[in-house]
């Protein structure tokens, strides 16, 4: 292995942190937006999206985290293997895959309950429109 294999990763693990950063730009706009909404009608709503929030917000960290130390580790390989250490950089290199991976696990563990999130929301609209998910499948 040499130097340019890490490398092969900065710009993948750079946009990966970008996103990451955009998600947490979202779920703190959608806490202020229930700020907003808060009425005795919405109470129960609200919790359960606070709940989900909270818990996307813990899973969010956790991605940019793991997703850092995925990117210091690759540098760190990238400088051992420059300094002619290869065993020592390809297993930095391999570490930072695992974190790497771990923190596209957790992306996916989030992107379900955002998903679950906004079928929350589709269900409230569906209770004030009276519409149901029947009437959507066969209309």
């Amino acid at each position: 292995m040499d130097l340019t294999t890490p490398a092969l990763l900065f710009p993948a693990i750079s946009l990966l942190l970008l996103a990451y950063t955009n998600r947490f730009l979202v779920l703190a706009q959608l806490i202020r937006q229930l700020r907003q909404m808060d009425t005795e009608e919405d109470h129960g709503l609200i919790t359960r999206q606070i709940t989900m929030l909270r818990k996307r917000i813990v899973l969010t960290k956790r991605m940019q985290a793991y997703g850092v130390l995925s990117f210091l580790l690759c540098t760190v390989s990238m400088f051992l293997l420059f300094l002619g250490a290869k065993m020592p950089g390809v297993f930095a290199f391999g570490v930072s895959l695992v974190l790497l991976s771990i923190s596209l696990l957790y992306s996916l563990y989030e992107i379900q309950i955002s998903t679950n999130a906004i079928n929350v929301e589709l269900a409230r609209f569906e209770a004030r429109k009276g519409v149901g998910r029947e009437d959507i499948d066969h209309g």
